[in-house]
């Protein structure tokens, strides 16, 4: 089924940082944001490497990455996906990396999992002036990293 991404990246002109996911899972096209599937450590992960309580809404989140300088995208505006499974991506139509990136202040690219990394790679990097860097994704099917581990290795974003 083609699916298109309904919301904006969350950017604001002094983000220094992107992160790029694939594409929302079926939870986080219902809530309407970002990595909204409670299984999910990117919001967990993002409070600890920022010093920061976990953010509840939608607003919070959007504040906490904002004051930490960071934006939030994916790598595809449409595709055709089967429920979550970023194994079915197919049809890619790319969201335009390489236009946020020269419209900001962006200066480094993490990529959030191997897939969104490949993705980056295939469909973005010959148009975007930042190389990207892969990061552990913080999915549950990502079983192989704990929490802690997870946080260890992001803690590269705010520290690099």
């Amino acid at each position: 089924m083609r699916v298109v991404h309904t919301f904006l990246p969350v950017c604001d002109e002094q983000s220094e940082i992107l992160i790029l996911g694939t594409f929302p899972s079926v939870k986080s096209r219902e809530g309407e944001f970002y990595y909204h599937h409670p299984q999910n450590r990117f919001w967990r992960v993002m409070a600890a490497i920022l010093e920061q309580p976990v953010p509840q809404s939608i607003a919070e989140k959007k504040d906490m990455l904002l004051r930490g300088k960071i934006a939030l995208w994916d790598v595809i505006a449409a595709c055709e996906i089967e429920g979550s499974a970023d194994s079915s991506i197919r049809d890619v139509t790319p969201n335009d990396i390489g236009a946020l990136v020269t419209q900001t202040s962006i200066r480094r690219i993490f990529c959030n999992g191997t897939k969104a990394y490949e993705l980056y790679r295939k469909y973005c990097a010959k148009t975007c002036p930042v190389n990207a860097v892969r990061l552990p994704s913080t999915s549950p099917a990502n079983a192989a990293w704990s929490l802690e581990r997870l946080i260890q290795e992001w803690k590269s974003i705010v520290f690099s």
